[in-house]
């Protein structure tokens, strides 16, 4: 056992040690790059003013599946639905603004979708990254939202982004994990779905484009959120 006299050098170490580990991510969250989506979390700001949540109301939100998906209303009825997705939407850009995305509102439930971290890019992020970012991220919502139930979509395979996707299930591996160990954060799975039988991306799920859901596949999503909300013990209000 260490004497006491060991614990103040042996804290400075850790802190430090801490400090480097998190610095990497932290200057991702507070860069130049985040600031292009201002516009788009101003719209949030005013639908914030004006469209009201409570314990009942489920938020959906993310990247610009999430914005594209019209017809989220009805695919996850009767859940009340608050919808707040931003075309190119990275973990880092969504830490900065998460305060005026999550905090305004209180949720049922959270559900999240960010799928731009990794592909194949210049810019992109380690796996490791990655899911710092998101440990960053559920951190904050516990404190603003505590006790709030938040749940990751895997980011799904594309056949667009289908040659970065060993990077990506790494991290995804890595969130997995990790809500497999923590209350209140649950893994919805879709890779299994959304590949053919020869083991690639299934393009019918796709929009031409390659990346963004079609109809049938917010089907696929919408019925894997709704499994999940329910084997997670949370129903739609009566």
């Amino acid at each position: 056992m260490k004497s006491a006299s060991h614990f103040p050098a042996l804290l400075t170490v850790v802190i430090l040690a801490a400090i480097s580990s998190c610095y990497p991510v932290s200057r991702y969250i507070y860069s130049e790059e985040v600031h292009s989506w201002e516009p788009d979390i101003a719209i949030f700001d005013s639908l914030n003013a004006v469209e009201p949540s409570d314990r009942e109301t489920v938020l959906v939100t993310g990247s610009s599946s999430v914005r594209l998906w019209d017809s989220i209303h009805s695919d996850l009825a009767p859940y009340r639905i608050m919808q707040r997705g931003y075309g190119g939407a990275r973990l880092s850009d969504f830490n900065y603004y998460a305060d005026r995305i999550i905090k305004p509102h209180p949720f049922k439930a959270i559900v999240i979708f960010v799928a731009n971290d990794i592909s194949g890019g210049d810019h992109d992020r380690t796996p490791r990254e990655v899911f710092r970012l998101y440990r960053m991220l559920v951190t904050k919502i516990g404190e603003r939202n505590p006790a709030t139930p938040v749940f990751w979509i895997e980011i799904t395979p594309t056949p667009s982004r289908w040659h970065v996707y060993p990077q990506v299930r790494k991290a995804d591996d890595l969130i997995r994990d990790y809500c497999a160990h923590h209350p209140d954060l649950y893994f919805i799975d879709t890779y299994e779905t959304f590949l053919n039988s020869g083991g690639t991306p299934d393009s019918t799920f796709f929009r031409e484009d390659m990346l963004h859901l079609n109809r049938s596949g917010y089907r696929h999503w919408s019925e894997m959120i709704l499994n999940s909300l329910e084997e997670a013990g949370i129903y739609p209000s009566s």
